[in-house]
């Protein structure tokens, strides 16, 4: 059923994209339907190009004939990826799949950021699971040492012995933080900051519209049409980290 509701989802942001477009192309596995999609709009005789944020998105793309682009001369007109977590305010975790450096680089380079999600990536409070930190492997240890001082605990993605490198040739530290992340940005800036970080998974106020598939179907949701009472509060949002 959930790669259905992905699916659904991937099918709906399908309906954005229109000939001479230059895309986004997200990684994960609902942004894998939609490169698919876009694959059968290719070969169905649509013009269009897209810009992978992973090897692995780029070797598919390369499969199903949309041509590719790595250097831009102009904006991206529309991305589109998945998410490991939506907040009430459209904002994320990404990352766990372990693209989030380029993923930021497409959204921060586009006209129009939308995410496919099915709903079970909906949350009241980003935090819920980990948050991915890319960081140099040079002096990794010095760094992890500094992230820790945030109050967060860490792990090295797939161990110190073997661990996941990244596209960039960097590893991930999946961090987990006590209470969920309250003020996203302020928490993101503090992660910048640290020397050694190459860039972290929360994507504040970057998202234009989340695609939410569920069993009635998908639902788009934008930053002036979120559904009132679909994240109740609780005491406490809003302070903290």
């Amino acid at each position: 059923m959930t790669d259905d509701l992905k699916r659904a989802a991937a099918e709906k942001a399908l309906e954005l994209v229109h000939d001479g477009m230059l895309v986004g192309l997200g990684s994960g596995s609902t942004a894998r339907f939609f490169t698919e999609g876009l694959g059968r709009l290719v070969a169905e005789g649509m013009k269009v190009r897209g810009v992978p944020t992973s090897r692995e998105t780029a070797e598919l793309a390369a499969e199903l004939g949309i041509p590719i682009v790595t250097e831009l001369l102009g904006p991206i007109d529309l991305a589109v990826d998945g998410a490991d977590e939506v907040d009430p305010d459209l904002n994320l975790i990404k990352g766990r799949g372990g693209a989030l450096f380029r993923e930021k680089l497409v959204a921060a380079a586009s006209k129009r950021f939308v995410v496919v999600i099915d709903e079970s990536k909906l949350v009241k409070q980003l935090g819920v699971g980990v948050l991915p930190v890319e960081v140099l492997p040079f002096l990794w240890r010095t760094t992890a040492e500094r992230l820790a001082e945030l109050g967060v605990s860490l792990v090295v993605r797939g161990g110190e012995e073997t661990p996941y490198i990244t596209d960039n040739g960097n590893l991930i530290l999946d961090l987990t933080v006590g209470g969920g992340i309250a003020k996203s940005a302020d928490f993101g800036f503090e992660l910048k900051k640290v020397t050694g970080v190459v860039e972290h998974g929360l994507f504040v106020a970057m998202t234009d519209t989340v695609i939410v598939a569920g069993p009635e179907g998908p639902k788009a949701i934008g930053r002036s049409s979120q559904p009132a009472g679909k994240y109740p509060a609780k005491p406490g949002d809003g302070a903290g980290r």
